[in-house]
C-alpha cells in the first residue's frame, strides 16, 4: 500500500478503553496449558508460520462470539488426542470487569462471570471486537455471503435482538422451503404458503432496517476515513442492496415469484440474499480495484466499523489483526499505530516488530508456547 495511515481516528477523546487482560488456553488447538497477560494498548504476537499465532486471536474470538472465525467444527479447536479444551479470558471495560469460559467437549458449554449461558447471544457485547484477517479480502471479491457475514457480526455484537430477528427470519425461511417441497412432491395447497410469507416478511422488514441503519453509518465513517487514507485521491460510497424492505412489498414479490419457488423448491427472494457495494469513484471495487485498493477499503471498512461501534457503547472495541503489519513498512506502521489510540490492538506476524516510543508488549510464539 503507498498510502500512509494518519489521522484515522474520528472522535479523538483520550479515555479508559476495552481490554483484555488475560487468556488462558488448556488444550485449545496446539496449546497444551497457556497463560497470556495482555497489554492494554499494543500486544505484538510473532513467530515462524503454524506455530500458534493465530489460534490467540480465534480463543479471543471464541469468546466474544461463541463460536471460531475459521472453522464450523467445534471439535477442530481440541488439542489433537485431548478431550476437552477450555479458553478463558479476563476483560475490562469502563463501567465493570468480567470473565468469559469456553469449555468444549462433546458439547460446547459457555460461562459468563461464573453464569452458564443458554444462548449464544447472550455473550454478544460482552468482549466488543474488529477482526481483520488476509482472508478479509474476500469480502469484496467473492459472494455476498461474505459482506452479509460481515454485517451480521457487526450488528450482531451491538444489537443482540437483531441476532434474534435474523435467526427466527433463517428459521422461518427453512421452514417454507421444507412446504415449498412438499407442494412439487406431495401436491400439499399452495395457500399455506401465505403463514409462512407473513412471518418471513415480518422479520425480514426488522432485518432490513437494521442492516440498512448500520451501512448508512458505515458509509458515513468510511467516506472520511477512506479520503484520508488516500490523500483526497479516492471517493468511496457504499450502496445496500435489497428488494425485500418493506413487509408487504415483499410479501407481494413471494406471491409473484411463488411458482418459480415452487419449482426450485427453495425461496428466491428475502434479506438472505441481499447485499452491499463499494464503489471507488463511481466503480465497483469488487470488479474495477486493484489488489492494493481491495486491501486499503477492506482496511477503511473495518476502520469505520471500530468508530461505528465506539459512537454505540462509548468505548473503542479491541482490534485483532492477524498478519497485517507485513504489508507496511516501519514508517507506516508507526504511523498507523499512533493513530489508533484509547484501544487494544493484538497483532500477529512473522517478524518480531520494534514500535519506538509506544507502549507494546511482544511475544514470541513457538509450538504452542510463548517463549
Amino acid at each position: 500500500m503507498d498510502n500512509t495511515y494518519g489521522n484515522l481516528r474520528l472522535s479523538g477523546k483520550k479515555e479508559k478503553n476495552m481490554y483484555i487482560n488475560k487468556i488462558k488456553m488448556q488444550n485449545f488447538r496446539n496449546y497444551q496449558h497457556q497463560e497470556i497477560q495482555l497489554n492494554k494498548n499494543i500486544n505484538i504476537i510473532y513467530g515462524d508460520n503454524a506455530q500458534g499465532k493465530t489460534n490467540i486471536l480465534e480463543a479471543i474470538f471464541l469468546c466474544s462470539f461463541g463460536k471460531s472465525f475459521r472453522t464450523k467444527k467445534d471439535k477442530e479447536l481440541i488439542r489433537f488426542n485431548e478431550g476437552q479444551a477450555i479458553v478463558e479470558t479476563e476483560y475490562q471495560k469502563k463501567d465493570r470487569d468480567g470473565k468469559i469460559k469456553v469449555e468444549i467437549s462433546n458439547k460446547k458449554q459457555i460461562s459468563s462471570n461464573g453464569i452458564k449461558v443458554k444462548k449464544l447471544s447472550e455473550i454478544l457485547g460482552n468482549i466488543n471486537i474488529v477482526i481483520f484477517t488476509p482472508e478479509d479480502i474476500n469480502i469484496l471479491r467473492e459472494g455476498p455471503a461474505n459482506r452479509r457475514r460481515f454485517l451480521d457480526m457487526m450488528i450482531g455484537q451491538l444489537r443482540p435482538n437483531y441476532v434474534y430477528n435474523l435467526n427466527m427470519y433463517l428459521k422461518t425461511i427453512e421452514q417454507r422451503n421444507n412446504y415449498l417441497r412438499q407442494i412439487k412432491e406431495e401436491n400439499k395447497p399452495q395457500e399455506m404458503l401465505e403463514i409462512w410469507d407473513e412471518k418471513l416478511a415480518e422479520y425480514a422488514e426488522k432485518v432490513y432496517n437494521y442492516r440498512l441503519e448500520y451501512v448508512d453509518k458505515l458509509a458515513k465513517k468510511i467516506k472520511v476515513i477512506h479520503k484520508k487514507i488516500t490523500e483526497g485521491k479516492e471517493d468511496l460510497e457504499i450502496e445496500y442492496i435489497s428488494n425485500c424492505g418493506k413487509k408487504q412489498e415483499y410479501i407481494k414479490l413471494l406471491k409473484e415469484r411463488r411458482k418459480l419457488d415452487i419449482i426450485k423448491g427453495f425461496t428466491t427472494k428475502g434479506v438472505h440474499r441481499d447485499d452491499f457495494m463499494i464503489y471507488i469513484n463511481g466503480r465497483e471495487v469488487n470488479i474495477y480495484g486493484s489488489q492494493g485498493q481491495n486491501r486499503t477499503v477492506i482496511l477503511s471498512l473495518k476502520l469505520s466499523e471500530l468508530n461505528v461501534v465506539y459512537d454505540e457503547i462509548g468505548e473503542y472495541p479491541i482490534l485483532l489483526l492477524d498478519d497485517f503489519m507485513s504489508e507496511l513498512d516501519a514508517k507506516r506502521r508507526k504511523n498507523f499505530l499512533e493513530n489508533i489510540e484509547n484501544t487494544q490492538v493484538i497483532i500477529t506476524c512473522t517478524e518480531k516488530i520494534e514500535i519506538p516510543n509506544l507502549d507494546y508488549n511482544l511475544y514470541n510464539i513457538k509450538k504452542g508456547e510463548v517463549i
